[in-house]
């Protein structure tokens, strides 16, 4: 074994490392970080760290839990760890597989953890994780210690010297820091917080099964697979309002679930508990489940079965629902209605919708479960409107023409002044009726799943659509979040205010 991978340890192996390092009396210092491009800034703060104690564990955050937006880290932990470990005065290197450091801190029991000094000021961390894990340090008997070396910012250097986007994206970021301050463009974020906003629409629940391809079958023409785990997850206005729920303090969601009882409590479990919920049971119908098998050696979908029944509402549920929405946006500045087309959107619902909300955001999806029915004209009017360009091509029955002609031609049918079109990795197309086109490019570097990106675009720029925010800024802001969404299975990602903070102090450095 090589003196580089004896120094980068597991879990259990660390556990072993400290119980030895004790029984001879030796003190430990812990540092934690990303660590994704090592500079001198970096070198000196592991080397005043190493000082306050005999031994220095450094742990790295995994790649999956890295916040610093798309296309970080740069280096894969393999990489950044056989880095830290290649320096003298670093004795081991563990990779940390969960979010935050507060679990290896309890396990290390550090006598020292060390932190920079941008650290110091506890109300500076956005992510609030810094009180955390002083109290995990002092919990084991320890202190923090804070250096105070040169700073220096290893995103300002990958940004200026690496890759991590395109160039014709970089160029577009750039022009974008010169036109609009950074601080500005974060206190967008505060002001969508202090928004009194309700969601209105299906409650899905997505279940992902994973298999293993056996082969053809020997009797009949079909491929078999062996069933290995599934992955559970609240969708459609689910996922919405979970991902209102991480940038506003005020979030209602009226929805429509089956009669299961067990549906209704993974409901309730998974929706953020600041969300509130209001719901009506549909007799005799399933919650809304979408159900997908994918291959686990290549991650492609290979097929996927509905559970729905999307008759027409009986008048009762419909007149309950009504008599929600009447009680709910009352109380509200924005209203965003999810329609996935599976029954629970009437033309009741819409006209009330369209008659009382303040601010009315809309986005009809078109899926295999409604055939091409839910197009975005069963509306009449609205504040905002956000759909994918296929979407758009279906409302206009238009194959070829470019997508500024159609949404034209959309706006013309639909009081509706503003626009959002989602085109993948061309990015967004944004237009406002008197003003003109807009367009912000994409920012997603690694793509697992698109299934709920366009919700997750949805979300974030309909409040800022509704505060008046600059276009380009919320071209950025909702392809930040469909970044987030596409990185991950299914909707397990969910916006948060502090992380979107961190991706633009990241990006725009």
């Amino acid at each position: 074994m090589s003196r580089l991978k004896s120094k980068t340890l597991t879990k259990k192996e660390i556990v072993t490392a400290v119980k030895n390092a004790r029984r001879y009396k030796k003190t430990i210092a812990h540092c934690h970080g990303v660590f994704d491009l090592v500079h001198p800034g970096h070198i000196r703060h592991l080397k005043a760290a190493s000082k306050q104690a005999d031994l220095l564990i450094v742990s790295i955050t995994e790649d999956r839990f890295v916040n610093k937006g798309p296309g970080r880290p740069v280096y894969n932990s393999i990489l950044r760890a056989e880095t830290l470990a290649a320096i003298e005065f670093v004795d081991f290197v563990i990779v940390n597989n969960s979010a935050t450091a507060v679990e290896l801190i309890k396990l290390i029991k550090p006598n020292v953890y060390v932190k920079g000094n941008d650290y110091a000021i506890e109300d500076d961390d956005i992510t609030g994780m810094i009180k955390e894990e002083v109290a995990a340090v002092e919990e084991g008997g320890g202190r923090v210690f804070f250096t105070n070396e040169i700073v220096m910012s290893s995103s300002e250097l990958l940004n200026a010297y690496f890759d991590v986007f395109r160039p014709e994206t970089q160029s577009w970021l750039s022009r974008l820091k010169v036109k609009h301050d950074g601080e500005k463009i974060l206190d967008y974020l505060l002001q969508v917080r202090k928004l009194r906003v309700a969601v209105i629409g299906e409650a899905i629940i997505d279940e992902y099964c994973f298999c293993e391809g056996l082969g053809k079958s020997t009797k009949d023409p079909i491929l078999a697979f062996k069933y290995g785990s599934a992955e559970i997850y609240a969708g459609g206005s689910l996922s919405v309002a979970n991902h209102l729920a991480g940038i506003c303090d005020d979030v209602s969601l009226i929805t429509l679930i089956g009669n299961n009882e067990d549906d209704g409590k993974f409901i309730k479990d998974h929706l953020n508990n600041k969300i509130k919920l209001k719901y009506v049971k549909q007799s005799g119908a399933p919650t809304i489940q979408k159900k997908r098998y994918l291959d686990t050696h290549s991650g492609n979908k290979l097929f996927e079965i509905y559970t729905l029944d999307d008759a027409p509402l009986n008048s009762k549920t419909e007149k309950k629902i009504l008599e929600l929405i009447e009680l709910t946006i009352k109380k509200v500045d924005v209203v965003i209605v999810s329609d996935y087309g599976h029954g629970m959107i009437t033309s009741g619902l819409i006209k009330k919708l369209q008659k009382k909300a303040p601010y009315l955001a809309v986005n009809t999806q078109a899926n295999a479960g409604n055939r091409g029915f839910n197009t975005i004209s069963k509306y009449t009017k609205a504040n905002y409107i956000c759909l994918n360009g296929g979407e758009v091509r279906l409302e206009t029955r238009q194959r070829d023409k470019d997508y500024r002609t159609l949404l034209k031609q959309v706006a013309k049918n639909i009081n509706c002044k503003k626009f959002t079109v989602t085109l993948g990795r061309d990015g967004t197309l944004h237009y406002e009726v008197g003003k003109g086109f807009f367009e912000a490019p994409a920012l997603a570097s690694n793509i697992a799943d698109r299934v709920g990106a366009g919700d997750a675009v949805f979300s974030l720029t309909a409040p800022l659509v509704a505060l008046g925010v600059p276009w380009d800024i919320v071209g950025f802001f909702g392809n930040l979040a469909g970044a987030e969404a596409v990185a991950e299975i299914g909707t397990s990602r969910k916006l948060e205010s502090s992380n979107l903070i961190k991706f633009v102090q990241t990006i725009l450095k």
